[in-house]
């Protein structure tokens, strides 16, 4: 990398404590703005010339993905709480246990939770036809209102279970991604505890 002025090197100081802190590249008028310059122009020039001088880079393709060569931006996280295991399988009786927190990368997962988002550990294959495995973590949304197709933790006739949710002549039942397991149809009720969000499988 060449050799910087002293007003390139604090435009990039001012740049590389952005990107640290998580946020984009600071745009043309903020640089101008917190320096001081008359115009945006003047910071235009200064970032072109810390692009041309290897002291800036583009990362991506996304606008203001500027970054200093050095700095990568910090991963947003966010602590899940995981209440146990669901069956993918055949609906069966089970109570929530903390167990306690998962630590997501927000940005990965392009996701917003919410004080609702919870965790749980699929157990069985009735999901598999979408892609969701044995050992997986689904991440849902208590509270949310399930659409016809989407996949949700349900109590159905007291018992639990992970499967699609689909409605039928106004009337609600769940099935499976799996074509060895029927569909369920609630007896007395069908009680959505979550609906899908994301899915998270950790490495073998």
């Amino acid at each position: 990398m060449k050799d910087l002025t002293g007003r390139q090197q604090a435009v990039l100081d001012f740049v590389a404590e952005a990107v640290r802190q998580g946020q984009p590249c600071p745009t043309h008028r903020e640089i101008a703005a917190h320096f001081g310059f008359a115009s945006a122009h003047a910071a235009q020039c200064h970032v072109r010339a810390l692009v041309a001088k290897g002291a800036l880079v583009r990362d991506g393709r996304k606008a203001r993905s500027l970054r200093p060569v050095s700095v990568r931006p910090r991963h947003r996280t966010a602590e899940i709480p995981i209440f146990g295991s669901i069956p993918a399988g055949r609906a069966e009786d089970r109570e929530a246990e903390a167990e306690g927190c998962l630590a997501v990368d927000l940005d990965e997962l392009q996701l917003k939770p919410t004080a609702r988002t919870f965790a749980l550990r699929v157990r069985g294959d009735s999901m598999i036809g979408c892609g969701i495995l044995d050992g997986d973590l689904v991440l849902l949304e208590h509270g949310a209102e399930p659409r016809h197709g989407q996949i949700v933790a349900a109590l159905i006739d007291g018992q639990s279970t992970l499967k699609t949710y689909l409605v039928k002549n106004r009337r609600p039942f769940l099935r499976a991604e799996n074509p060895k397991y029927p569909d369920l149809v609630p007896v007395d009720e069908l009680i959505v505890q979550g609906v899908f969000r994301a899915l998270i499988r950790k490495a073998p």
